[in-house]
């Protein structure tokens, strides 16, 4: 299983990103996907959720704000980040959960997404 994301960078206040989390070695439309984010000093962050069947979740620290999507053919979870703050800078993972499973049980590796002033 391999979680792999991409997009993350250096972006002004205000802007915006796009990650992407592609999947191998799942049945990735039987999986609720999640977005987590870690900050230095901090504790890793459940932020936007969505389950097998396309219902999202957001954290209130980025609703209105950020979208978490996903396209099951082609194995890929989106997270559109609009509107960034500095206090969004963080490493960004996606981690999967099959469905029925308590835990998250597979992440990537992660990608810094860096907000500045």
């Amino acid at each position: 299983v391999q979680l792999v994301e991409s997009g993350g960078g250096l972006v002004q206040a205000g802007g915006s990103l796009r990650l992407s989390c592609a999947a191998s070695g799942i049945t990735f439309n039987v999986y609720n996907m999640g977005w987590y984010r870690q900050a230095p000093g901090k504790q890793r962050e459940l932020f936007a959720t969505i389950t097998s069947g396309g219902t999202t979740n957001y954290a209130d620290s980025v609703k209105g704000r950020f979208t978490i999507s996903r396209d099951n053919a082609k194995k890929t979870v989106y997270l559109q980040m609009n509107s960034l703050k500095p206090e969004d800078t963080a490493v960004y993972y996606c981690a999967s959960r099959e469905v029925g499973a308590v835990e998250y049980n597979y992440w990537g590796q992660g990608t810094q997404v860096t907000v500045s002033s």
